[in-house]
């Protein structure tokens, strides 16, 4: 019995592997083949375009430099929310509030991207026929909506991390005299940093690629180079869907294939620095308990 599951876990394996590997030559087949100046500056000069001077109304940098943007708000604003709520629900196991606080975690995981974008959208009407009356579609609310649908990744990464660590930590770091801020921050966040880590990397990839909350809240396909967090912005997965979907000439359909690529480039060159990052830097990122803080606890 044992093998034949051994076998038919192999055999999965097998096949999720074959499948990454077949869509990954697909979109290397048909995207390397464009990758060159003009499709990231179409007819602009590419030192004019990086720097702002002129705009680029046939290529895909603008799209590059918002998706960059757009994911770099989104991680900053549920980072630090979504690993306290990790903290807490891991703290916390057996007190009534988890419970309900864990529930809606789950419930917000769940909630399809279609929705947060309706959300954004809505509240932008909300806005306008209220408090603010020139309320529209930006940068920041399209960051708030992708923070929104990531924060439960982070969060429940952060639990499991925590959870995974052995109750040996706590109890040596409180007869130690640590104090509760202390075990966590000195002793158990510096074990569970890869977990955390890993769950980092899964919010920026879902957020890297997500195409309806930027569609309905902010990215727009000719806005430049972002102007502001009030402004609209162009975004590579709205880049994708928009010549994919709407191309009239083979060179379009083409600029769509290597978008994708470079996306895919993108989001595969965050997590390779995120993983080196951690390799090198995980047992002093927090930084072990200093010899001052040691005669203080005695």
């Amino acid at each position: 019995m044992s093998s034949y599951i051994a076998y038919w876990g192999r055999l999965c394996a097998f096949l999720l592997i074959s499948i990454m590997l077949i869509l990954i030559g697909f979109i290397l087949f048909k995207g390397l083949p464009t990758l060159d100046l003009q499709l990231f500056f179409g007819d602009t000069e590419p030192l004019a375009a990086m720097m702002g001077q002129r705009p680029v109304w046939e290529g895909i940098w603008p799209a590059c430099v918002g998706t960059l943007t757009v994911v770099l708000c989104a991680v900053s604003l549920a980072s630090v929310p979504g690993i306290a709520s990790g903290i807490w629900l891991a703290s916390a196991p057996d007190k009534p509030a988890q419970k309900v606080f864990s529930l809606a975690v789950d419930i917000l995981a769940g909630i399809p991207s279609i929705l947060m974008g309706l959300f954004g959208f809505s509240l932008i009407l909300l806005l306008r026929g209220s408090l603010f009356p020139h309320a529209n579609a930006s940068l920041l609310l399209a960051s708030l909506c992708l923070a929104l649908l990531i924060l439960p990744y982070i969060a429940c990464a952060t639990q499991n991390a925590l959870s995974s660590l052995p109750k040996q930590l706590s109890v040596t770091g409180a007869a130690l005299g640590m104090t509760q801020w202390q075990i966590t921050y000195r002793l158990l966040l510096p074990q569970a940093s890869s977990g955390i880590m890993s769950g980092l990397m899964l919010a920026i990839g879902r957020a890297a690629e997500d195409t309806a909350v930027i569609m309905l809240t902010g990215a727009v396909a000719n806005a430049g180079l972002p102007g502001g967090l009030l402004q609209r912005f162009e975004a590579l997965p709205f880049t994708i869907f928009y010549y994919s979907a709407q191309y009239q000439s083979q060179q379009e359909l083409n600029m769509a294939f290597g978008a994708a690529l470079v996306l895919l480039a993108l989001t595969s060159m965050i997590f390779t620095l995120l993983a080196a990052i951690v390799r090198r830097r995980n047992s002093n990122i927090f930084g072990p308990v200093t010899n001052l803080e040691k005669e203080r606890m005695c």
